[in-house]
C-alpha cells in the first residue's frame, strides 16, 4: 500500500515540460484572468434555483471558461505513473481508487456534519441542487466540471506557478470555491486541491487529477442525498 500511495502521489516521472519565460508569462496572465472570471460565475451559478435552466446554462458556462482558459494558456499534458515492472504509465485504476477513498472520508464526516445544524444547513444547501435537478444531466454536468476545472486548476495554472505550485493552485481553487459563500464546499475544495496537487506533481499531467476529482464528485452526488435529506 505504501509503494502504491507514492507512486500515485510523490514519485516524480522524469519529464521536461517547462516553458520559455515568454510562454510561461502568458500563461500567468491567462491564468489570472480566468480565475477571476470563473469565480464570479461560480458564486453567480450556485445561486440560481436548484434544477433550474439558469443552474445548468451557469454550470455549464463555468465549465468551458475553465477548459477555454486552459487550452489558451499552453500545452497540457496526460502525465505518467512510475510502475514496477515496466516503463511509466498513465494513471487509471490509482486516481480513481483516491477518488473513492476521499469519497468514503466525507461520508463519513457527513456522518458528523448532519448532526451540526450550523454546518449540516451548508451542505444541504448543496444538496438541494441533486435533490432537485434531473439525476442524468445532473450526473453530465458534475462530470463536466469536475474535469474541466483540472483542465484549469491542475492543468493551465499548475504550469503557471513555477514554485510551490501544489499549494498555490490549491489555494486558487479554493478561493475560486469560496465566491459560492458555503463553507462546507470551501473545505472540500482544500482537500480536494492537495490531493489532486499531489497526483498532478508525481504524475506531471491532468488525467489523474481528472480521474480523481470526477470520481469524487460523482459518489458525493449520489450519496449526500442519502446522508442529508430528511
Amino acid at each position: 500500500m505504501q509503494l502504491w500511495l507514492r507512486r500515485a502521489l510523490w514519485d516524480q516521472v522524469p519529464r521536461d515540460h517547462r516553458d520559455t519565460p515568454p510562454a510561461l508569462r502568458r500563461r500567468q496572465w491567462v491564468t489570472g484572468l480566468v480565475v477571476v472570471l470563473g469565480g464570479i460565475v461560480l458564486g453567480l451559478s450556485l445561486r440560481t434555483e436548484p434544477g433550474s435552466a439558469a443552474f445548468y446554462a451557469g454550470s455549464l458556462g463555468l465549465s468551458a471558461i475553465w477548459a477555454a482558459g486552459a487550452f489558451a494558456s499552453g500545452p497540457l499534458h496526460l502525465g505518467r505513473i512510475l510502475h514496477p515492472e515496466r516503463d511509466p504509465v498513465r494513471p487509471v485504476v490509482e486516481p480513481i481508487l483516491l477518488g473513492l477513498a476521499l469519497a468514503g472520508v466525507f461520508v463519513a464526516g457527513g456522518l458528523v456534519v448532519r448532526e451540526i445544524p450550523a454546518l449540516a444547513g451548508q451542505v444541504g444547501n448543496v444538496v438541494d441542487f441533486a435533490d432537485q435537478g434531473a439525476l442524468p444531466l445532473l450526473v453530465l454536468v458534475t462530470a463536466i466540471t469536475g474535469a474541466t476545472e483540472e483542465l484549469f486548476f491542475r492543468g493551465a495554472a499548475y504550469a503557471a506557478t513555477p514554485r510551490h505550485p501544489v499549494l498555490v493552485t490549491t489555494a486558487l481553487y479554493t478561493v475560486a470555491t469560496y465566491a459560492t459563500g458555503n463553507v462546507m464546499l470551501t473545505f472540500a475544495a482544500v482537500l480536494l486541491g492537495l490531493l489532486v496537487g499531489l497526483e498532478r506533481r508525481a504524475s506531471g499531467g491532468i488525467l489523474g487529477p481528472i480521474l480523481t476529482h470526477v470520481t469524487w464528485s460523482l459518489t458525493m452526488l449520489l450519496v449526500l442525498p442519502l446522508i442529508f435529506s430528511p
